[in-house]
């Protein structure tokens, strides 16, 4: 009984990764190579040690099919993550409803907003506009003296252009005769600011300068110096001078700039546009300028709040620029 006990136990050869040697049963002296699970002294205990390597088998093959089945769960999570991603791009993408709303700023600390994350051209676009505002004019720099004539040029294509220091300047909106003057907190991007709009939008441009819309005030603001107030506004009105843009428009203009290299120019251009629109409607005179800039800032600030607007042609102003 014992003899027929150890041949079925030894006929597995390998279990639970430990080897067996084959037993001679003609020498029931002989020893194995390692110990069995149970003792050969009796029937009873081999017909436990039998109980008990089948036991273990059962085990190794539930653990087997465990790993297999771990291993199919493993592969279908993979699978149904990866669907989900794409979903996500056509469902929640940067230019849906949901996207949008994914991509809302949060409230930091002291009631300021947290922009979202910036792409890399985003950072790029977004250091050269701060570095172009701190640029100050500086009217013994050849570049800036040719930034000036270019301009002359561009608002009096027919017309001769006169010395940088001449009181033909003052017809421009210049405060002086020389217009180096009258910069101040503008800096050298008011003056860039100033030739995109007239090289962009050049009728725009023309009719502020000469202005032909409604019925004007006896006193007018002059048109140069109007526009480095604008670029001045706006540079504060988004939040150039932090680290980071932090206000509603601020972050809204971090969009913009996505899809917009020109983005901070293109909207001083429709600033500009609407506070002359501003100008008319209160019928406003040259000491009222600073309440109509205000509320100039405070209608763009609510346009670029709005929930539909992604780019500055979403801007309800942005028309004005076309405006015949």
């Amino acid at each position: 009984m014992a003899s027929a006990t150890l041949r079925r136990r030894l006929h597995h050869g390998d279990v639970d990764g430990r080897k067996y040697e084959r037993y001679d049963a003609a020498t029931d002296s002989d020893t194995l190579s390692e110990p069995l699970l149970g003792s050969s002294s009796s029937s009873n205990n081999d017909s436990k040690a039998v109980y008990n390597e089948e036991r273990t088998l059962e085990d190794i093959w539930e653990e087997e099919r465990k790993k297999q089945q771990s291993h199919w769960t493993l592969i279908f999570s993979q699978l149904i993550a990866q669907w989900a991603q794409w979903i996500a791009k056509v469902v929640f993408g940067s230019g849906s409803l949901f996207g949008r709303f994914l991509s809302l700023p949060h409230i930091g600390s002291g009631g300021r907003l947290l922009p979202p994350p910036l792409s890399l051209l985003q950072e790029e676009r977004l250091r050269n506009i701060k570095r172009r505002i701190e640029i100050p004019f500086d009217g013994s720099r050849m570049e800036h003296q040719d930034a000036l004539r270019q301009l002359w040029r561009l608002a009096y294509p027919q017309r001769e252009l006169p010395p940088l220091k001449s009181e033909l300047w003052k017809e421009m909106g210049w405060q002086g005769t020389d217009p180096s003057t009258d910069f101040r907190g503008g800096g050298y991007v008011s003056l860039e600011n100033l030739i995109f709009f007239a090289k962009t939008y050049p009728e725009s441009f023309q009719r502020l300068l000469h202005k032909q819309d409604g019925t004007r005030a006896e006193w007018e603001y002059p048109f140069a110096v109007a526009g480095i107030n604008i670029s001045f506004m706006l540079a504060q009105m988004l939040d150039l001078q932090s680290g980071k843009p932090s206000t509603v428009a601020g972050i809204r203009f971090l969009e913009f700039l996505e899809e917009d290299e020109m983005a901070f120019d293109n909207l001083y251009c429709i600033a500009f546009q609407m506070m002359d629109a501003q100008w008319l409607a209160k019928r406003a005179s040259y000491m009222e300028f600073n309440e109509v800039l205000k509320s100039t800032r405070t209608q763009l600030e609510r346009e670029l709040a709005l929930d539909d607007v992604s780019s500055i042609r979403d801007l309800p102003a942005f028309n004005l620029l076309y405006k015949k």
